[in-house]
């Protein structure tokens, strides 16, 4: 196991690295910030389909992301590079809902039927009874995130699948820390009430995270 010491090493050699990514790609350097997108690609699509559980419009927004990145790279002031390009692909995955919201094209089934999840519970020894629950189990899951309101399952999929710190999430959703923890009580309550409903769905070794 790494020693604390090694891990702080290897962090800052990370950001040693990524400060020197960002301060080429200033400069125009296409493949530094290639690198970037390399680095920040999955986290950017994952925030993006879990926003809108949809595959071909997570990936349009994800390029759109770093589209975008690219042209505001020079308005970047510092901080968390993590935070800044996921603040930018929430605020796409905002327009898209709202666009939603304005010319429906598609039911709610439609969009649970999706069957592109990028994760699911990794168990390589399930049989496939369990293999069909679990699917069943993620389109649920999947199903109340859709139910929350959009900040709250912005701060939810952050906090739960990203695992990202309270200040970051403040940083990407433009809000205090006290708005953080309260959308994330909000959606977190939200969404245990909804797989309470369908308990008998989780393994076992879920269930008591929802059962608490």
């Amino acid at each position: 196991m790494a020693k604390p010491a090694e891990c702080a090493a290897s962090g800052n050699l990370i950001s040693i690295e990524e400060d020197a990514l960002i301060a080429a790609s200033r400069k125009g350097e296409l493949q530094a910030f290639n690198s970037l997108v390399l680095r920040y690609q999955g986290i950017v699509y994952n925030l993006a389909y879990r926003m809108l559980n949809d595959g071909e419009t997570a990936a349009d927004v994800a390029q759109d992301t770093f589209m975008s990145a690219l042209k505001g790279i020079n308005g970047f002031r510092g901080g968390s590079f993590k935070a800044w390009i996921l603040r930018i692909t929430s605020n796409a995955c905002y327009d898209r809902l709202r666009q939603r919201q304005r010319h429906p094209t598609s039911s709610l089934d439609a969009l649970v039927d999706d069957v592109e999840s990028p994760t699911e519970f990794a168990d390589p020894d399930a049989g496939p009874e369990e293999i069909a629950l679990r699917r069943e189990l993620m389109a649920h899951i999947r199903d109340g995130l859709l139910c929350l309101p959009a900040e709250q399952r912005l701060a939810v999929v952050l906090s739960d699948v990203q695992g990202l710190s309270y200040e970051e999430i403040a940083q990407v959703a433009n809000c205090s820390l006290g708005t953080v923890k309260s959308r994330l009580a909000r959606g977190r309550a939200r969404m245990r009430d909804h797989l309470m409903r369908r308990g008998e769905l989780l393994p076992s070794r879920y269930r008591h995270d929802v059962e608490g």
